[in-house]
């Protein structure tokens, strides 16, 4: 992939802005939105989000629980015919729409890159209720990579989508080359007490995230600046895959099995890495980022200044520049 920056030589570094990326272009593409999407996606009014939404497709994938393929929903590449693929991993309860403002900016810089929604979350077909735990992520993910992407991955894995990739890394190495973690949440030890309560109890709490306050105050809490008229906005992207029938049903069932507890496997990491942290982080404290950066032999540390959670939503143009010079 070709590099629009010079390698980085160092190993810890607090990352400023460049002007040498150009911003994404936002111009209308011809064809509208799949049908499968929930109606309230009438409401968002970003363009680029819009524009991101149609690029949005179904592709069958077979998992062993699973009689049929899930139609599975991602983000394709233009072109498949780079040596490595860059897959871009959004964080818990969220969807391929997280990488609105990241996605272009890889495209525009000849990058072959995915978005996928992990499984349970983002916009696939699940009538048929598979179960969402963390095996079955895993394979759902990995099956996705061997049937369409079929080569190494430069695997980037935003909040919990970070211990995704730490899962999937070190279980199936031979797929990912490089790690990139975004506000990475992977010292976790999975959800604890959920998977004691009762279900009517799960359904109640799982309910709590789909209400809009609680989402608007998720915004606030998530990122350092919003741009002025974007909170409800921004807010209506991260709530819309809610909208889903499946969605309740496969959230519970991942909070009921354990979640995600990848803190005995992230020394196991092999893998080349490259950690991106915002330095007002209110989710996720940047204590956590140093721990991660010793815990990872070799790893790259990068702060970025006056950032908070998703870089990759409030500072997109410095994330590419590093993942870029890191690639």
């Amino acid at each position: 992939m070709p590099p629009l920056l010079t390698s980085m030589a160092i190993t810890h570094s607090r990352c400023s802005p460049s002007p040498l990326l150009p911003r994404a272009r936002t111009s209308v593409s011809a064809g509208g939105l799949p049908p499968f999407l929930p109606k309230e996606v009438d409401r968002i009014k970003d363009r680029q989000v819009i524009e991101l939404a149609k690029r949005i497709e179904r592709i069958p994938v077979k998992i062993d629980s699973v009689k049929k393929p899930i139609m599975s929903s991602c983000i394709k590449p233009l072109q498949q015919d780079s040596k490595e693929a860059v897959v871009l991993v959004h964080g818990f309860d969220s969807s391929c729409l997280e990488w609105r403002y990241t996605y272009p900016l890889l495209e525009e810089a000849g990058v072959e890159a995915w978005a996928v929604d992990i499984l349970g979350w983002g916009f696939s077909n699940l009538e048929t209720l598979p179960p969402c735990n963390v095996s079955t992520k895993r394979e759902h993910l990995y099956q996705l990579w061997a049937s369409y992407i079929k080569k190494p991955m430069v695997l980037v894995g935003a909040s919990l989508g970070a211990a995704v990739a730490v899962d999937f890394a070190v279980n199936y190495p031979e797929a990912v080359s490089k790690l990139v973690f975004i506000g990475a949440c992977v010292y976790t030890k999975g959800t604890g007490n959920m998977t004691k309560l009762p279900k009517f109890i799960a359904y109640a709490g799982v309910n709590i995230l789909k209400i809009l306050p609680l989402r608007l105050y998720a915004m606030k809490l998530a990122f350092n600046n919003v741009p002025e008229g974007s909170l409800l906005d921004w807010t209506r992207v991260g709530q819309l895959h809610c909208h889903l029938p499946w969605w309740e049903e496969a959230t519970v069932g991942f909070m009921r099995s354990g979640g995600y507890n990848v803190v005995d496997l992230i020394k196991q990491v092999k893998q080349k890495t490259l950690i991106i942290w915002g330095e007002d982080d209110r989710i996720v404290s940047k204590e956590f980022a140093t721990k991660l950066y010793n815990d990872i032999e070799g790893s790259v540390l990068c702060l970025i200044p006056n950032c908070g959670h998703l870089p990759h939503v409030e500072r997109p143009q410095i994330v590419i520049e590093q993942i870029l010079s890191f690639c």
